[in-house]
C-alpha cells in the first residue's frame, strides 16, 4: 500500500489508514516500511539507551513489549516485527509515533513534541509534556475555521518550516466531550484506549509553513494566564527539552545538528512560555490570549 506523510512517499505492508492514500508509484518510495525478523537484543555497533532502546549513527532499535520490535534505518526503512496476537491498530500507534519520528530525526527534521496550526500564511506551534492541552488546543483552533499541520510529532526542516503529518487529531475522550464532538464514528487509537482518531476532513494544512510562534505550556497554581517570552541563549533549554524522544539524539549521534536546528528556530521564531490555572481548562479563553499574543507579536 502506498502512502504520503511529512512530504514523503511510503509504501508499507502494514495498512495505514490514517495516512493519505497515494495512487501507485513507478519509482521507488522515500520510506519503506514492512513486516520482517527484527533481533530480540538490539543489534551490534550500538549504544544502549534504556532496556527496551539501541541506536547507531544509522539505525535506532526499539523494543514495545508485548506490542512489536522496530529497527529504522538511514531515514528510509522501518522493520516491524509484531508480537504475536497484538492488533494492528496498537502496532500503529508506535510505528507513527515513536518509530516513525526517529526516521524523520535520521532525514535530518528537527522534531518537536506538539501540534502546529496554521495562522495566516504562517504558523504556531505549541508544544509541552503529555496532558499540557496540545491536541485539545489544536482541536479547538480547528473548530474556529484553522488548519492543522500536524498532531504530536512535528518536524521542521532546515529552514524552520513545519512540515504536515497527516489528516488526523488523536483525542481524548474528555476532549471529545468537551468539544461537543460526537464520538460514535470516530475509532479508539488502540483497543480499551479512550483515546480516538479524529479525521482532518477540511482542515489540514498539506504544504510547509514557516514557524513562527513556539508556545511552552504549563499550569501554575495562580488564577491567570500568563505569557513569559524567552529570549537569547535561553531559548535552547525549552526547545531541547521538548524535542520530541530527546534520547533518540544521543545514540544516533544527532546532537550537534539539533542545538543547530534549535538555535535557528530560536532566532526567527517568538519563543514564549504559556502558564495557565493548573485547575479547570478554559479552552475558547486560552485561545483567545494567544490570538491576542500572536497579533501583538507579528
Amino acid at each position: 500500500m502506498n502512502y504520503t506523510a511529512y512530504g514523503l512517499s511510503i509504501h508499507s505492508d502494514l495498512l495505514l489508514p490514517e495516512l493519505q492514500s497515494q495512487t501507485q508509484r513507478e519509482d521507488e518510495p522515500d520510506v519503506q516500511m514492512r513486516i520482517g525478523a527484527v533481533a530480540e537484543d538490539g543489534f551490534e555497533e550500538a549504544k544502549q539507551l534504556g532496556p527496551f532502546l539501541w541506536a547507531s549513527r544509522h539505525a535506532l532499535w526499539l523494543q514495545v513489549p508485548n506490542v512489536a520490535h522496530f529497527l529504522v534505518r538511514e531515514g528510509r526503512e522501518i522493520i516491524i516485527e509484531p508480537a504475536p496476537g497484538i492488533d494492528e491498530d496498537s502496532v500503529r500507534v508506535f510505528l507513527l509515533g515513536s518509530a516513525l519520528g526517529a526516521l524523520l530525526f535520521q532525514r535530518g527534521y528537527l522534531v518537536l513534541h506538539g501540534n502546529a496550526v496554521r495562522i495566516g500564511n504562517q504558523c504556531m506551534v505549541c508544544v509541552g509534556p503529555s496532558g499540557a492541552g496540545k491536541s485539545t488546543l489544536a482541536a479547538g483552533f480547528m473548530q474556529r475555521g484553522y488548519d492543522v499541520l500536524a498532531d504530536d510529532v512535528v518536524p521542521l526542516d532546515a529552514e524552520c518550516r513545519a512540515i504536515p503529518g497527516f489528516p488526523r487529531l488523536k483525542l481524548w475522550r474528555d476532549t471529545i466531550d468537551l468539544l461537543e464532538i460526537d464520538a460514535s464514528p470516530l475509532k479508539r487509537i488502540r483497543p480499551q484506549t479512550e483515546k480516538f482518531n479524529f479525521p482532518l476532513v477540511r482542515r489540514f494544512a498539506k504544504r510547509p509553513l514557516p514557524i513562527r510562534w513556539v508556545y511552552i505550556l504549563g499550569t501554575h497554581t495562580q488564577s491567570d494566564t500568563r505569557f513569559e517570552p524567552i529570549a537569547g541563549m535561553q531559548r535552547f533549554e525549552p526547545l531541547h527539552n521538548n524535542t520530541y524522544r530527546v534520547r533518540f539524539l544521543r545514540g544516533m549521534a544527532l546532537k550537534g545538528e539539533h542545538l543547530k536546528l534549535c538555535g535557528r528556530l530560536g532566532g526567527r521564531a517568538r519563543v514564549a512560555r504559556m502558564t495557565r490555572p493548573q485547575h479547570g481548562f478554559e479552552l475558547e479563553t486560552l485561545i483567545d490570549r494567544l490570538l491576542v499574543d500572536v497579533a501583538d507579536n507579528p
